[in-house]
């Protein structure tokens, strides 16, 4: 009954220890002056591969966007189809909701959904019925809006839809739903975007690049932030684009010609001048970009899981008169923390390219992790004790050995983050 209870509590605790969101910044307008509308969306990723391409079937759309997302493709972040329907997907805390929609249809592929939609609606009203049949609250990070050429704006939110006719409107990472006073949004891209239409407002591109620019974000860390700004003129079926915030080189494509050529997917960064930010950018290696260290999390993470488990059962097993026989019950919630960091680390990308100590949008276990690296630094202690245990011969080989191998991947961490800079908390 005990072992029961003890297994239930630890799998809690778990579970809430994984429990992290992820939220990926991104800002957009729509700005709509004499029956003209333009539409501008920032994307704010460190995805190395961004992508605009072209589809044929239903209504021709063109897209943007920089995951991939297995044979589906690349998931769309933005896009415009032939008759300017024009869309942004944006992260956001999306309040919970347990509600289940009835009679819906369920969303069995996020990315194919989202490219129907503009396959399939012209107007969004269109788009309203169309989503209107399934039970999009799958998308519990989200917020959609969509724009047509009559400047009407439909905001998709995974409970919600809420229709629009303003003739300009800005959009970051929130829900616009739970917000009873938009003065009160601190994101500084968001508040840049309000303060630059307060004192003028325009459709041509170079006014709205400029606008764009004021609501890019540059990380100091790193010099990430907007991967990809999209421009779109939805009357005339054009779509701007500026790589990797820099607004000094531009490419332009009409869309119904690109259709014309059937479909086709272009990579991005070939379209422009060599960025030097970028390469930067993708040269910095993380799990994200580098498959043998997101590898090397996930053995550390099997790693520290058996370990926290083998050395507390060892612990009980073998009785308190076995030799440093406290370190072996220190090990238990020592690999605990660091199987928890592991996940983290593979799961939480901010934590690379923002400041150190990291701290989350809203305080979390993530503001106390960031403190996790600076706990290993003391592992000169048990690396001189794990000499002792070998020196005595004081464990068995089992676990002698299995010591040694999470000292050896303590030390391999020390030095990956000294490298991702977790350790400069002074700068």
């Amino acid at each position: 009954m005990a072992k029961s209870k003890f297994t239930k509590t630890f799998l809690a605790t778990l579970i809430m220890l994984l429990s992290v969101d992820k939220i990926f910044p991104c800002s957009m307008y729509k700005i709509t002056v004499n029956g003209k509308t333009m539409v501008g969306c920032n994307h704010d990723t460190w995805y190395l591969t961004p992508r605009i391409w072209f589809e044929t079937s239903g209504y021709g759309a063109c897209f943007t966007g920089a995951r991939y997302d297995g044979d589906n493709g690349f998931a769309p972040q933005s896009g415009m189809n032939e008759f300017g329907l024009t869309f942004s997907r944006l992260a956001a805390a999306t309040p919970e909701n347990e509600t289940v929609a009835a009679n819906k249809k369920q969303i069995t592929n996020a990315t194919n959904y989202l490219k129907d939609i503009l396959h399939k609606c012209k107007t969004v009203d269109e788009v309203k019925n169309y989503i209107d049949q399934f039970d999009h609250s799958s998308f519990s990070r989200d917020v959609f809006i969509y724009i047509d050429k009559s400047g009407r704006y439909l905001i998709v939110e995974p409970y919600t839809m809420t229709e629009g006719n303003d003739s300009e409107y800005v959009l970051a990472n929130f829900c616009p739903s739970q917000v009873t006073d938009f003065s009160s949004i601190k994101q500084v891209r968001y508040v840049n975007g309000v303060a630059f239409l307060k004192t003028k407002t325009g459709t041509d591109i170079d006014f709205c690049t400029a606008l764009s620019d004021t609501m890019h974000v540059c990380r100091k860390k790193i010099g990430d932030g907007t991967l990809l700004t999209s421009i779109w003129d939805v009357n005339e079926g054009i779509t701007y684009l500026y790589f990797y915030h820099d607004y000094k080189h531009l490419v332009k494509f009409n869309v119904k010609d690109e259709l014309a050529k059937g479909n086709h997917i272009l990579e991005i960064p070939p379209l422009f001048p060599p960025n030097k930010e970028f390469k930067k950018l993708s040269d910095f290696k993380t799990p994200l970009n580098s498959k043998a260290i997101d590898m090397f999390l996930r053995f550390c993470f099997g790693l520290f899981l058996f370990s926290a488990l083998y050395f507390l059962v060892n612990y009980f097993s073998k009785g308190t008169t076995t030799k440093y026989v406290l370190i072996k019950l220190a090990l238990f919630p020592l690999s605990l923390i660091m199987m928890y960091y592991m996940f983290v680390l593979a799961s939480e990308m901010n934590i690379f390219y923002f400041p150190a100590p990291y701290k989350d949008y809203k305080f979390s276990m993530l503001n106390i992790a960031a403190y996790i690296p600076f706990m290993i630094l003391l592992l000169i202690i048990p690396l001189y004790i794990n000499r002792k245990i070998f020196k005595e011969n004081a464990w068995r080989n089992f676990s002698k050995w299995l010591f040694t191998l999470n000292n050896l991947a303590y030390l391999a961490l020390i030095i990956m983050f000294t490298y991702w800079g977790l350790y400069n908390v002074f700068n």
